[in-house]
């Protein structure tokens, strides 16, 4: 996968001296494994409304990778981002770097940057103002079934303890992503939701699955309860359906086993229930996004 890096460009709750709103590039290297945020590069820089453009935004991300190989870190194979609104900028600043970039709702590292500086940051500078920034949300899509040649034959919820995770970075995985669980601040007994799924092709659907950030998975009740995938900055796929009260009434249990959770769950995919090893592992969170 290489070293995957985190980026936001977007207006901040700070007014400059005319009155305009300060924006700020943030880019930082994101979360895997048993990794932690003190651990990972950080890179800031405010400008003024003038100045956002792509070139500009280009420098800022030629800055900072110079700040981070001075410092000993790893320059990026490629970037996330997950203000769909800002994509073309975004995009044509990174294509003319020379660095991928995706949409994402899997940035872990920088919401928890970004709640941070709202928190501690922001409310300390000259020209603070409490007025709401803008949604970041994208719009809803209808879900897409999953390509026949991907269905998955079985699956089952499934439930472990935050404890059974330390030893994540051992596990058999083929395809997947993880974060360090103790970023989500949960006691070690605190029980994680899971959907694991089982298929002869578990390793064709764990490569598919692996081209898509996947995001988190969620309920979606209504007419048609299903189990919804969310992934990028606003796609979404049809896991699973769930005909009947009783199924619906589980799902909806670990949709609240989720929230207990701290929003954390994982989706896992094997050939077979009796296997030991996952084609597909992800460790998920759904965010909010600021």
């Amino acid at each position: 996968m290489g070293t995957v890096w985190e980026l936001d460009f977007y207006s901040r709750p700070v007014l400059d001296e005319n009155g305009k709103k300060l924006w700020e590039v943030l880019l930082c290297e994101g979360l895997v494994d048993t990794s932690t945020v003190d651990q990972r590069f950080r890179y800031s820089q405010f400008l003024p409304s003038s100045e956002v453009n792509s070139i500009v935004l280009k420098g800022a991300i030629e800055a900072a990778i110079a700040e981070a190989i001075s410092q000993g870190f790893s320059p990026p194979s490629r970037i996330r981002y997950f203000r769909y609104q800002m994509q073309n900028m975004i995009l044509r600043a990174c294509d003319e770097a020379g660095i991928p970039a995706r949409p994402s709702r899997r940035t872990v590292a920088l919401q928890r940057w970004l709640s941070d500086r709202h928190a501690t940051v922001y409310p300390e500078m000259a020209g603070y103002t409490s007025a709401p920034s803008p949604s970041v949300a994208a719009p809803p899509p209808s879900p897409q079934p999953l390509p026949d040649a991907l269905l998955g034959q079985q699956w089952a919820f499934v439930t472990l303890e935050a404890a059974a995770f330390t030893d994540l970075p051992e596990w058999e995985i083929g395809f997947g992503e993880s974060f360090p669980l103790d970023m989500a601040n949960l006691d070690p007994s605190t029980p994680i939701p899971g959907l694991l799924i089982f298929s002869p092709r578990a390793t064709a659907l764990a490569a598919w699955m692996s081209g898509l950030e996947l995001a988190y998975w969620r309920i979606e009740a209504g007419k048609t309860p299903q189990i919804v995938l969310e992934t990028g900055a606003s796609d979404s796929w049809v896991l699973a359906g769930l005909p009947g009260p009783k199924l619906l009434a589980e799902a909806q249990a670990f949709e609240a086993a989720k929230a207990k959770a701290n929003q954390v769950h994982f989706l896992g995919i094997q050939d077979r229930r009796e296997s030991e090893a996952f084609a597909g592992f992800w460790l998920l969170q759904e965010l909010p996004l600021g």
